[in-house]
């Protein structure tokens, strides 16, 4: 669970949308893990892919923006995004779109040994 609760960022568009193959994914990654959130990386291990974690597994605070509590059909709970404060600031303006790329990623997400991999694609708001 989260150190600390940061505010959900409420805007009229959504902050975070997936990609079929992304949902796809997803629900493989939830019958084996369990409940799931994601951290986009600030460029660390895998550039600015986003991380998926069993939830809670990794620590957020205040330092931490949940962009978003992602509903995925078949999975029971949402799928929280997180980034941290100071990245936010400087992707405020877009849309993150979560895909999926063949090809292995960073160790540390849990897709790594599916042989893919997720990436963020973002599009300004508003475009």
């Amino acid at each position: 669970m989260p150190e600390e609760s940061a505010p959900l960022v409420h805007d009229e568009a959504p902050r975070v949308q997936l990609t079929p193959a992304a949902a796809d994914l997803l629900r493989r990654l939830r019958e084996t893990h369990g409940p799931l959130m994601f951290h986009q990386s600030g460029g660390c291990c895998d550039g600015s892919a986003p991380m998926c974690y069993p939830a809670g597994e990794f620590r957020t605070g205040g330092s931490d923006v949940l962009l978003a509590e992602l509903d995925v059909a078949g999975v029971d709970e949402p799928v929280t995004f997180w980034m941290s404060r100071s990245q936010y600031e400087v992707w405020s303006h877009t849309r993150l779109i979560v895909d999926v790329v063949e090809g292995r990623g960073s160790g540390f997400s849990l897709e790594a040994p599916e042989g893919v991999r997720f990436l963020t694609r973002s599009r300004v708001i508003g475009a």
